[in-house]
């Protein structure tokens, strides 16, 4: 007979759902003839990698929490440590879980209140085993002492009668094997706790050789499905499968996989250090995958909203022209990755962005894309970044449009106050301008210079209102005298303003090469209306190597 089939083959040959073997339908799959594959794990992480790799069920096996917990396998633990870390694994999989409960942690009173709170927390099956208390461990040799049958029936139809649905299992260990008391006496026990109610029969061995459990199966007369646990020995599934075993556990293959795995990584970096470990050891992103930080991620940016609504913002880093004072020291990384004491340029942006509510962030990157590393913002790679220019950018890191959509460029560094003060503002599009620009020392480079309609008059004190300043002009074609204000490279849009300036891109024949201040230009044009924001600081740009010291000495 074939083997069964993974999770996925399982669902698609029975015309179930991927997550067919889920909490109600354990009880109806055991006993059809086909074997069902549980392996054990002891947290949430361990039951996930388990259901990943296709089995059909966790094992919330008692030896691996205890060694979790670097303790014994001998009931020293709770019944609370066990239902905690049931209750975990419970929650972080979509397959049965079955729990390994020792001898039901105390008499009759203590199964029942065991099935009640296990069952409430999600597991599908409880194991009891018909040892004294305390038990020891099956695999170590000594004291395996056996409970009286009569009481082990007890908590049988203790467990029974506790549970509150047909669905929930309980499962009866039958030692006798373990306890050198025979093959007869394995029989009779596993009959005694059939009758008393148990819903199968783990029948357990720790002989290198599966003759014994080979001789119960074909002495089993199928009152019950049959579990075996093949630690010690070996039998091929499909031989399983024809002797009527129901359900294979592999108790702590992982666990004992995993201990191996750590000690040589570890071992290797106390002689070696990190050098020569990357293969060895998994990806950040693959232990944030695990934990279900990407999900978190992506439904925060449905559901986490603020007084400000949904925020988004996008920063365009792809750029690779400098000026020459800076050339030396971006010859391996953008100019937001620039190190301003201990932290990046963008890093220091992301996390004004994240103290004023802002976690949803994409940076497009192009040039030396592979060194944007930082923390809080997702990135996105424009490969064409040689070719294109900011506006080609910007539409890179449009994914969903949120209520309110920033815009920033990655060369200058904000503070928090006046992102807050931005956010604050209602218009569609709306532009942060510095009118002291003219007060500022020469800088080597055309300004993105704003006219506006009812500019401030120079020198003159003023305090921040919501009075309406539409753009007239922008662009770096405007002369000192025509300007009322420099564009800071910050923008503000509505989600109906973000919706036109994406929809005027695409529709638009204006190039891949067009800059954001030029588009917003063209809008102006269309007679789109286009606010500014007024300021007179708050806002520093590293356009050149001064630029970056004076940075530098702000953050010291």
């Amino acid at each position: 007979m074939k083997a069964i089939p993974h999770a996925g083959a399982l669902a698609r040959n029975r015309g179930l759902q991927v997550d067919a073997m889920n909490r109600n339908t354990l009880k109806e799959h055991i006993g059809q003839g086909r074997l069902i594959r549980i392996v054990g794990a002891h947290n949430g992480l361990t039951a996930k990698l388990v259901e990943e790799a296709g089995f059909e069920g966790v094992w919330a096996s008692g030896l691996e929490i205890s060694t979790s917990h670097a303790v014994p396998d001998a009931n020293i633990l709770t019944m609370t440590d066990f239902l905690n870390a049931s209750s975990e694994m419970a929650h972080a999989v979509s397959i049965p879980v079955i729990a390994d409960c020792d001898t039901g942690f105390g008499n009759s009173n203590n199964v029942m209140h065991m099935v009640k709170r296990f069952e409430a927390a999600g597991v599908n099956a409880v194991c009891i085993e018909d040892k004294k208390f305390p038990k020891v461990n099956s695999f170590i040799s000594g004291r395996q002492d056996l409970a009286p049958i009569a009481e082990f029936v007890g908590k049988i139809m203790a467990a029974k009668n506790a549970g509150n649905t047909d669905a929930f299992m309980v499962f009866a260990r039958v030692e006798a094997l373990i306890a050198g008391w025979g093959h007869g006496e394995a029989l009779k026990r596993a009959h005694a706790y059939v009758d008393a109610g148990a819903d199968a029969i783990f029948i357990h061995s720790k002989s290198d050789r599966p003759d014994e459990i080979i001789e119960f199966c074909r002495d089993w007369d199928k009152k019950a499905p049959l579990l075996i646990c093949p630690t010690t020995f070996h039998i091929d599934e499909a031989d399983m499968e024809a002797l009527g075993i129901n359900i294979v556990i592999y108790a702590n293959h992982g666990l004992r996989a995993a201990i191996k795995s750590m000690q040589s990584v570890l071992n290797r970096i106390e002689k070696h250090g990190k050098s020569g470990i990357d293969d060895k050891i998994v990806s950040m992103d693959e232990v944030f995958r695990l934990q279900g930080m990407y999900a978190m991620k992506h439904n925060e940016k449905k559901f986490l909203k603020t007084g400000l609504g949904s925020v988004k913002a996008i920063i365009p880093a792809a750029g690779y022209k400098v000026d020459d004072s800076l050339r030396s020291l971006v010859e391996d990384r953008p100019v937001g990755m620039l190190d301003i004491n201990g932290k990046s340029l963008l890093q220091r942006n992301i996390e004004t962005l994240n103290i004023a509510g802002v976690q949803d962030v994409s940076v497009v990157a192009g040039y030396q894309a592979a060194r944007v590393i930082i923390d809080g913002a997702g990135v996105v790679d424009n490969r064409e970044f040689k070719t294109t220019g900011i506006m080609y950018s910007v539409m890179q890191g449009v994914d969903e449009i949120a209520d309110k959509n920033l815009i920033l460029y990655s060369d200058i560094i904000i503070d928090c106050c006046l992102l807050e003060n931005l956010l604050k503002k209602e218009a569609d599009i709306i532009l942060v301008g510095d009118r002291s620009y003219k007060k500022t020392s020469y800088r080597n480079k055309k300004l993105e210079l704003i006219v506006t309609d009812n500019p401030f008059q120079d020198g003159h004190r003023t305090i921040d209102t919501n009075r309406k300043n539409i753009v007239k002009k922008i662009g770096d074609d405007i002369s000192e005298q025509e300007g009322d204000c420099e564009f800071v490279g910050l923008a503000l849009l509505s989600k109906k303003g973000m919706r036109l300036l994406v929809d005027e891109y695409k529709a638009s024949n204006l190039g891949e090469t067009i800059s954001f201040a030029d588009f917003i230009q063209c809008l102006v044009e269309k007679n789109h209306e286009v606010l500014v924001y007024e300021v007179t600081g708050g806002w520093m740009e590293i356009h050149t190597f001064e630029d970056y010291k004076n940075a530098c000495a702000v953050f010291s």
